[in-house]
């Protein structure tokens, strides 16, 4: 099981959803509040599972309704997703990939371990 690890910053509250090895699956925005925060989490433990996916990789890619996770490719060329709310907000956006099939194992990591992941407070 995973953990989502809450940390100050100089401009607010972020979270790194961190996987039983350590490594960082996903990062959040910077929010204001440690409660705005865990409302960030929450809506990634309930949208991950439940959310469509959008692969802005192929030509011709059918434009998905949110809840949705987008598959794109970033400067450098590596593929790169985020998990859109049902707002339309970016709740986490994941690191670049550079095989497609490495993406999809950090995708479905997050929506095996976020349900359940617990939420630690970072120590300063």
């Amino acid at each position: 099981m995973g953990k989502f690890v809450v940390s100050e910053v100089k401009t607010g509250v972020k979270f790194n959803l961190k996987a039983n090895n350590g490594q960082v699956i996903c990062t959040s925005q910077v929010y204001k509040t440690f409660e705005t925060c865990k409302k960030g989490i929450n809506s990634i433990k309930k949208n991950a599972p439940i959310a469509a996916v959008e692969d802005q990789t192929v030509e011709g890619f059918e434009v998905k309704k949110n809840p949705k996770w987008e598959i794109y490719t970033d400067k450098a060329g590596e593929f790169r997703f985020r998990l859109k709310a049902r707002n339309g907000q970016i709740i986490c956006a994941g690191e670049g990939y550079k095989q497609m099939s490495g993406l999809k194992n950090g995708m479905e990591s997050i929506i095996k371990n976020a349900p359940d992941a617990e939420i630690v407070k970072e120590e300063a």
